[in-house]
């Protein structure tokens, strides 16, 4: 299950874990405009991790989801 919320700085995307007993903490992702953070909640040690990517990670990170195992770097598209 997941959430979505627009804010006026952030898109708010929430992640649920609704899988078998080894459940995880929630999964909080803000879209800004200039950057995307994941926070997490780490129980061990009662504080929130976050990580903070640019947008060319972002974009690197949606292909690589679609991609067999590899090395690559995206180009921008020749303009003819």
């Amino acid at each position: 299950m997941f959430t979505i919320e627009h804010e006026f700085d952030a898109t708010v995307i929430t992640l649920v874990d609704e899988g078998g007993s080894h459940l995880q903490e929630d999964v909080t992702i803000q879209a800004f405009e200039d950057c995307v953070t994941v926070e997490q909640l780490d129980t061990r040690l009662d504080e929130v991790q976050k990580i903070t990517l640019s947008l060319t990670q972002i974009r690197d990170l949606a292909a690589a989801l679609d991609l067999p195992e590899g090395v690559y770097q995206l180009r921008p598209a020749s303009q003819s």
